[in-house]
């Protein structure tokens, strides 16, 4: 029976970490089919996120499933918590992947402006390093990387800033773009978000690890 539970365990754990190498390419990819104006990709990115969605409740209903058969003690119980929140928020970050790829479809074949061009690959580099760090830190329940992984936002929130204020400078300069630079300004928000989303994930890593939930930077309580 123990190692049976045993196995279970494991499994979730590797589901997560797969789910979420697949997350952290589809981030990539679909950012590239952005600038790209790669409409066959960007749409491959759509399609996937029924996948995803359907893994995050198969590994959700396995997890209370363990719950409910196993009874797990206080620090497996932390990890099948951690497994929980962990999925949820890989699927949140394939929304905004999947946004993405709808707002690369709604702008049509045109290129996109060349600061965004530009820039758009390291702001997506940077939020998926994050997210590969999270799940490096959650697969070696490495509370201390988790802690460090949220400062590579800064970077995140310092190019959303800059390409922010060029796509508001393209308004200014042709108010005829308005629709156009507001979808821009949906797929900046869709990567910032991913990032913040991963933060998330730091955040469960230390609680499955330590014992003691609290957000990143602002201080925090207990969960027994």
């Amino acid at each position: 029976m123990r190692l049976s539970y045993e196995r279970e365990l494991q499994r979730l754990q590797d589901e997560v970490l797969r789910m979420g190498s697949e997350v952290q390419e589809n981030l990539l990819k679909v950012t590239n089919a952005f600038i790209d104006r790669d409409m066959v990709t960007a749409q491959r990115m759509i399609d996937a996120d029924r996948s995803i969605n359907e893994r995050r409740i198969a590994v959700g209903l396995d997890a209370l499933r363990l719950i409910a058969t196993q009874s797990p003690m206080a620090g497996d119980m932390r990890l099948v918590a951690a497994v929980l929140e962990t999925v949820g928020e890989l699927e949140r970050i394939h929304d905004y992947i999947k946004g993405i790829g709808k707002i690369s479809l709604s702008l049509g074949p045109g290129p996109i402006p060349h600061s965004l061009a530009l820039h758009l690959p390291e702001m997506a580099e940077t939020a998926a390093e994050m997210l590969f760090q999270a799940l490096k830190a959650f697969a070696n329940r490495d509370a201390e990387l988790a802690k460090r992984t949220p400062d590579m936002d800064d970077r995140v929130d310092l190019l959303f800033n800059e390409l922010y204020g060029e796509i508001v400078a393209l308004v200014m300069a042709d108010p005829s773009q308005i629709h156009r630079a507001n979808q821009l300004e949906w797929a900046l928000h869709n990567l910032e978000r991913s990032a913040d989303r991963t933060i998330n994930i730091c955040e469960w890593v230390v609680y499955m690890v330590t014992g003691v939930y609290s957000e990143m930077g602002m201080g925090g309580g207990s969960l027994q």
